[in-house]
């Protein structure tokens, strides 16, 4: 078992409020900050269905916020806090953009690439590798995603923010 720093925690906490705020709006509850020097630097919510954007997911817009405002689109030494394991193009996003350590609650036993579906991050022919660390706050993460699409079916409570 990993052991998560209160800071690991407070990241987190930030990106379940993001993951909560997309669920309200419809989107699918991911949220994803990215952290530099425990600073945030980019932050994100899944928005594909409001962006009409496939790789609008919360990781992607963290990783692209986070390269605007740092002026580079190598984000070294930084964290991601992702509500949900990462899918094959966000792992790809993450790689690329050179993420140290990368932080997420639940896992996507179908679309996940990082222990779950797939792979990728250990990957021998990536070029980079990322530390990767999962099931912080898992249960919370994956109850907002059930609570979401049981909602979606018309079976569970209307979603708020808290």
């Amino acid at each position: 078992m990993t052991a998560f720093t209160e800071r690991d925690q407070f990241w987190m906490r930030w990106a379940i409020a993001l993951a909560e705020n997309a669920a309200v709006e419809g989107e699918v509850p991911v949220g994803a900050v990215l952290v530099v020097d425990d600073q945030m630097v980019g932050e994100g919510s899944n928005r594909p269905i409001r962006h009409s954007d496939p790789t609008a997911h919360a990781e992607i817009i963290a990783l692209r916020e986070a390269a605007t405002a740092l002026q580079n689109y190598r984000l070294v030494n930084s964290t991601l806090y992702v509500t949900l394991e990462p899918c094959v193009m966000c792992v790809g996003a993450i790689v690329h953009a050179r993420v140290k350590r990368l932080v997420f609650g639940a896992l996507d036993p179908k679309g996940g690439a990082v222990q779950s579906a797939f792979q990728m991050a250990d990957s021998s022919q990536l070029n980079h590798r990322v530390e990767c660390v999962g099931g912080l706050f898992a249960e919370k993460c994956g109850s907002l995603l059930s609570e979401f699409f049981r909602a979606r079916r018309g079976g569970g409570r209307k979603l708020s923010v808290k």
